[in-house]
């Protein structure tokens, strides 16, 4: 397998465990979370690998998104 496939393949399921941890915190649908999610900036920076931010752990991602974005947390 090459680099790439393997970032990618690591990439999706941190978006799974993201998206998981995300409900279970805030208590919401995996489709809210989801949506959530793919709105967020966070997931444009994980996509993009901004300051390796995809190689934090998925609980502090869910942190962050709640802390940097709590108006798209909130509307749920």
């Amino acid at each position: 397998m090459s680099e790439d496939v393997l970032e990618r393949i690591y990439q999706e399921s941190l978006e799974e465990r993201i998206i998981f941890y995300l409900a279970e915190k805030e208590k919401i649908s995996l489709e809210k979370a989801m949506n959530i999610y793919y709105s967020s900036k966070l997931a444009n920076r994980i996509h993009q690998g901004e300051y390796g931010i995809q190689y934090l752990d998925y609980k502090v991602l869910v942190q962050i998104l709640c802390e940097t974005e709590p108006d798209l947390v909130r509307k749920v």
